[in-house]
């Protein structure tokens, strides 16, 4: 299983590194630009290049795309003036400074164009001026001949050293005037000009056992600069045999990560001659300062030390020269070659060109930073992957080189996610491997894409009828998923749907917190319930909203007392209802009809008998009002009775209406009786006899009036319902238990039906018809005509 992990992992390691070394090869192509200037100008500010010019771009292109100038050693050197488009020198340039012993001394910097990304290699080229003469390391110089050298011998001088190239560099060598010795120079494969001093004739040490001659070393600049070197040359006894080393060149590998004073290589040298001649002692030969600070040589041993810790990405090889001298003065050349080897002791490096630290959510792809990853070592050590967690709605782009661009995936939502921290990690090849991480705050702004949203789709309030004005009945609630301004809430109400509701003089709303109250006293007859819209609206811009159905229930309250429909109580003559003599307990006299204005239980009615001429002989039912006879009627009972209804509802408190009701009682059953007002005195007592014949005469007389006035009503309902003026109906309904609920439309019981009418002047007073005393049957009979014919719903019923 690791095998298997360790071979995926080696694969997609291998596709990065592929994908670098494709993109290296494609940006390859791109030619830079090529500038030059000379060396050690004065001042900085000077110009380089008219760079908007060169690149094709306006002058204000420059400072709209945030145009920068990037160095490839992270020091800037340069100056872009985004305004002009010339490139400017920064600060001083010195070539030998920035490129040493090098000939060809560019600086290599990028062009960084934002918004789009863009980006332009430039190189500049930093010539050489005449500004150092040659330096010998020494003032002085002893070199020792033995007296039987022969003429042409070549004599190693000490090397000058010039930090100009070209033709600014060291050129050659001139000697003071003698007759023995002139100057060679001899050119180096290295590019140096080394001094060889040649014999020109046989010496003698006793005509002259001393020379003091006077090394010159020119440049070529104009006019040339110089410097001097005295030799002093001694004439030594005969010592033929000058020292050689055993190997040349000496070849050897050092890990850049040697620690100091560690051996390097031992380096050995033989003379053949014997005694002083023959002893052989070790020194570096005309090594530059940096050779000299970083090695060091035994002079018995010809061991080679660490001096200076090594680093292969500043110096990947040394050629180090080794002189052998004898006793006699006599000596050979050596080289030792040491190359240095890489180890992964650099981790890589990030540095961030462009960041942008908050974006607004639901842009598009959008650029939050561009960076550039280096790293210093070489080979797999040098080689490196960049990355980002992949739980993240970011991507890496490659661009120019080592620059990466972070984008985004998709667009943000900050309502999910309001702050991301991005971990950026730059991973070497190396054993081990090295890596680098940065981090990267990024904040999203917030855009109003979310409408405030109500806690509710639609309120029920409940308020009590007769309120006090200004009373707070309730608050609607609306919350906004976006935050500052775009958050904040404003309620208002909504033109409503039912153009008759007068909705600005019934209620008002806070705009800041949804309260709603109640603007004036509200009624429940007159208004029961009402809807109207609330809207909520956001500040941002453009600004969104949303709508909630709000609902008003008004509670009704016991402000209503009932209203007595019948008998009528309008001032007028009393409605006295006829009751036979003959009646069986339990017979119907009348029915009190009354309505409530409130609803619920504040509209159920109750009925209660207060008062009666006669105690005990009416009754009236709780629940529906009716009055009927609780005994037999005897002689003795009074003929008229004067009843006093109380009618209640069940409201808190309750209220309650009365109502008087006049019974009269006669012997006959159709008997006509116009009442008298009850303050003419009581008529005489009539002789019997003749009051049966009146019955009788009024009984045939009834009949034949009954039979025509029925053929004329049902004549006349069928023709219009209308043509009865003043007629008083009462509706129907039930009563459940011993209330009845009338909820404004207060009705009889279902078994009866009653049809009050008055026919001209009120003074005329009333007729009343007298059911048979078999009640049940003429109801019933009454019941079929009137299914049969609805039009009697409005007429007289006469049995």
């Amino acid at each position: 299983m690791e095998a298997r992990e360790g071979k995926e992992r080696f694969l997609k390691q291998r596709q990065v590194l592929i994908f670098f070394v494709l993109l290296g090869i494609a940006q390859a192509g791109s030619e830079p630009r090529h500038y030059s200037v000379a060396e050690e100008m004065e001042k900085s500010g000077s110009f380089v290049a008219h760079l908007s010019k060169d690149l094709g771009l306006g002058i204000g292109e420059l400072a709209a795309r945030s145009a920068r100038v990037v160095s490839d050693d992270d020091k800037q050197r340069l100056l872009l003036d985004r305004q002009t488009g010339d490139l400017l020198l920064k600060e001083k340039l010195d070539r030998e400074e920035l490129c040493g012993p090098i000939e060809l001394c560019v600086l290599h910097f990028q062009v960084l164009l934002e918004t789009p990304v863009q980006f332009f290699g430039g190189e500049l080229l930093i010539q050489d001026i005449n500004d150092h003469s040659p330096v010998f390391p020494t003032k002085e110089m002893l070199l020792k001949i033995p007296e039987n050298s022969q003429p042409g011998a070549i004599f190693p001088l000490k090397l000058a050293q010039d930090l100009d190239v070209g033709s600014n560099g060291l050129q050659k060598y001139t000697i003071s005037s003698n007759s023995h010795f002139h100057v060679l120079t001899r050119n180096h494969s290295e590019g140096k000009k080394y001094p060889d001093l040649v014999q020109d004739k046989a010496l003698d040490r006793e005509e002259q056992p001393e020379f003091s001659l006077t090394l010159i070393a020119l440049d070529g600049g104009s006019p040339p600069r110089s410097g001097t070197l005295t030799v002093r040359i001694l004439i030594m006894d005969v010592n033929d045999n000058a020292p050689e080393f055993v190997h040349t060149p000496y070849e050897v590998q050092v890990l850049e990560n040697s620690p100091l004073d560690s051996p390097v290589l031992t380096v050995l040298a033989k003379d053949i001659d014997a005694g002083n001649f023959g002893r052989v002692s070790y020194g570096l030969f005309q090594a530059s300062d940096e050779i000299r600070q970083t090695f060091s040589i035994n002079e018995v041993t010809g061991e080679i030390r660490l001096t200076k810790k090594l680093d292969f990405e500043k110096i990947k090889s040394y050629q180090v020269e080794i002189e052998a001298t004898d006793g006699g003065g006599l000596s050979g050349k050596g080289t030792v070659v040491i190359e240095v080897l890489d180890v992964n002791d650099n981790a890589p490096e990030l540095t961030i060109s462009s960041l942008t630290s908050s974006i607004p959510e639901n842009a598009p792809e959008t650029v939050v930073s561009i960076f550039r990853i280096r790293d210093r070592d070489s080979g797999d050590n040098g080689k490196m992957i960049c990355s980002i967690p992949d739980n993240l709605p970011f991507i890496l782009k490659p661009t120019f080189k080592n620059f990466y661009t972070l984008v985004t995936e998709s667009p943000l939502d900050r309502e999910s996610r309001a702050e991301y921290n991005v971990t950026i990690t730059v991973t070497d090849l190396g054993t081990p491997r090295l890596k680098t991480q940065h981090n990267i705050t990024l904040l999203v702004s917030d855009v109003n894409d979310n409408a405030p949203a109500f806690t509710q789709t639609s309120y029920t309030l409940f308020i009590q009828e007769n309120n006090s004005p200004a009373l707070h009945i309730g608050s609607v609630s609306a919350t906004d998923r976006d935050a500052g301004a775009n958050a904040q809430v404003t309620y208002s109400l909504l033109p409503p749907q039912d153009p008759h509701l007068p909705l600005a003089s019934l209620v008002s709303i806070n705009a800041d917190n949804g309260h709603l109250f109640a603007l004036r006293a509200l009624d429940f007859e007159a208004l029961q319930a009402f809807e109207f819209r609330v809207g909520a609206t956001d500040r941002g811009s453009p600004a969104l909203s949303s709508q909630a159905l709000v609902r008003v229930q008004v509670l009704d309250a016991n402000d209503n007392s009932p209203f007595v429909l019948y008998p009528l109580q309008n001032g007028s003559a009393p409605c006295t209802e006829l009751v036979p003599r003959a009646a069986e307990p339990g017979y119907l006299v009348s029915k009190v009809v009354a309505v409530d204005g409130d609803s619920g239980q504040n509209a159920w009615l109750s009925f209660q008998l207060l008062k009666a001429t006669e105690p005990g002989l009416f009754g009236v039912w709780a629940h529906n009002g009716e009055v009927r006879t609780a005994r037999l009627l005897s002689e003795r009972d009074a003929a008229k009775h004067r009843l006093l209804v109380l009618v209640k509802d069940n409201g808190e408190p309750p209220l309650s209406a009365s109502v008087t009701l006049h019974v009269l009682l006669v012997d006959g059953f159709s008997q006509p009786y116009l009442p008298l007002p009850e303050a003419a005195a009581d008529p005489a007592q009539a002789d019997p006899l003749t009051v049966y014949l009146v019955i009788a005469l009024a009984s045939v007389s009834s009949l034949f009036l009954f039979s025509v006035l029925a053929f004329i009503a049902v004549r006349l309902c069928r023709r219009s319902r209308a043509g009865w003026v003043g007629g008083c109906s009462v509706p129907e309904g039930h009563f459940p238990g011993h209330l009845v609920d009338v909820n404004g439309t207060g009705t009889l019981s279902q078994s009866y039906q009653y049809e009050v009418c008055m026919m001209g002047e009120p003074g005329n007073g009333e007729f009343k018809f007298l059911k048979p005393i078999f009640p049940n049957l003429l109801v019933q009979d009454s019941e079929k005509e009137m299914k049969e014919n609805p039009n009697w719903r409005n007429s007289f019923v006469f049995s």
